[in-house]
């Protein structure tokens, strides 16, 4: 059983002894903290009222074929309360069903967001024993979900940047978080995990989370740090195109909107200040829509009505989703031309551009509706972002269309049936009820020893 530093609270331990050093007492177990602050984690709690797992393959089967080759084609839902963050990753099919520790796919590196236990443990083994080996490797060390110690120095109400690689990316910015103001260190928390990320790929570093934002914060900075350091998620099933997969930068893209220009803070509008009935004010960690605190977010700052306020929203969701379809219309046939074009005996020298052209094109469609909320945050980037995107798709279909000439190719390509996504994941030859009875089998007989191992690894 292992002893944990977590400091005193107005001269009282969190714990049962007096020295600063509680017994038995896990800084990551979220339930330690409901007795100093109820008002607050009784509200946390309220996130698994959120429990909604929309199959986004199953209302957009484009997206089986855009991530084909990658984890992403297998299963991709909407994200929902933070009291499902291990649940999820658990149960993705992204994640395979590992039965050791040394078992694949995914790293270590995939437990990275998902809990206070990371912290935790990168604090016992420095980051180079944290990121080393497989994602299952983790599974008993890392069971309570995002909470208290993800955000706030253990056992205080003071805010933290909690993951070491987080506080570098950061500082490489220009903006170190103990030099940060207040609303920029909100939203630097909020950072550590809604943001766009990568797996390094060097000896030095091999699967470390990294920012990449040695060169800037936007989408074309990004691009061009991955496109410099060669840097690549995995190659197109169809297409073999060198392909970057966007992650969730709603951190950078809100700081792109209106929002974030004039310093409002992800707690303003997801975490605000509320009175509870006995007239008491605290920060409800409850985390949602604005739209559920109307009277609190947004109706501080605005004057229109919470339905005129939801009308423009919607509004600005309709428009980006029309030419999110557009793009992913143009981009899923880029990939079967240029499937095409490679069975037709095109030359990579003669692919290089075209491909090029889809790496850059999806790069920016996936960064646009991976940042979730954007409609809400920075909808004119979104808007922007998906523009440059259908650009770079028509022009890798023109390069394509040539190299199909030249190969003596002069009629369209066809479109396979991808109408729903068992038949997109067929068309990619994806055995997906093995996938999923593997899973089944894994949350049957892995998971239970996780736990328990956790339990008496923890002195729980």
């Amino acid at each position: 059983m292992k002893a944990y530093q977590v400091p005193l609270i107005a001269g009282v331990c969190l714990g049962m002894v007096s020295t600063g050093v509680v017994a038995n007492t896990n800084p990551a177990d979220n339930a330690q903290y409901e007795k100093r602050f109820p008002k607050q984690y009784q509200s946390w709690e309220k996130t698994a009222e959120s429990k909604e797992a929309t199959n986004l393959l199953s209302a957009d089967p484009n997206l089986v074929i855009l991530w084909a080759g990658y984890g992403f084609a297998k299963d991709y839902k909407a994200p929902r309360g933070h009291q499902y963050a291990i649940t999820d990753v658990r149960s993705t099919l992204r994640t395979g069903a590992p039965m050791t520790a040394d078992e694949g796919p995914m790293p270590m590196a995939c437990w990275s967001c998902k809990s206070p236990d990371v912290p935790r443990l990168i604090e016992e083994e420095g980051e180079t024993g944290y990121f080393k080996g497989k994602w299952a490797k983790g599974g008993p060390e890392i069971v309570n979900n995002i909470g208290c110690a993800d955000c706030h120095e253990p056992g205080t109400s003071k805010l933290r940047i909690a993951r070491p690689f987080a506080e570098r990316a950061f500082a490489a910015i220009g903006t170190p978080f103990d030099e940060a103001e207040k609303s920029q260190k909100q939203n630097m928390v909020c950072g550590q995990c809604h943001v766009e990320y990568y797996f390094e790929k060097t000896a030095e570093h091999p699967n470390w989370v990294k920012f990449p934002w040695d060169d800037g914060t936007t989408v074309e900075d990004m691009e061009a740090y991955y496109d410099k350091i060669n840097f690549t998620d995995w190659t197109h099933q169809i297409s073999k195109a060198p392909m970057l997969k966007a992650q969730h930068p709603g951190y950078e893209t809100t700081a792109q909107g209106i929002h974030g220009e004039m310093g409002i803070s992800c707690t303003d509008c997801h975490m605000p200040r509320v009175t509870n009935a006995e007239g008491k004010e605290y920060t409800d960690h409850n985390i949602g829509s604005p739209f559920d605190k109307f009277e609190y977010t947004c109706a501080t700052c605005h004057e229109q009505t919470k339905e005129q306020l939801q009308s423009l929203v919607q509004a600005n969701k309709d428009k980006i989703n029309a030419l999110k379809l557009k793009a992913e219309d143009t981009l899923v046939k880029a990939h079967f031309e240029a499937g095409a074009a490679w069975k037709a005996g095109a030359t990579e020298q003669q692919m290089a551009a075209a491909l090029t052209d889809i790496r850059h094109a999806q790069w920016r469609w996936d960064y646009a509706i991976a940042s979730h909320g954007i409609a809400a945050h920075a909808p004119e980037e979104g808007l922007r972002i998906l523009e440059t995107s259908l650009v770079k798709s028509t022009e890798a279909r023109d390069k394509l269309a040539k190299i199909l000439a030249a190969q003596g190719v002069n009629t369209a390509v066809v479109i396979p049936d991808i109408s729903t996504e068992a038949k997109a994941q067929a068309v990619l030859g994806m055995d997906m009820k093995k996938m999923r009875t593997d899973k089944a089998t894994f949350i049957e007989k892995v998971v239970p020893k996780w736990e328990a191992e956790y339990k008496v690894t923890n002195g729980e």
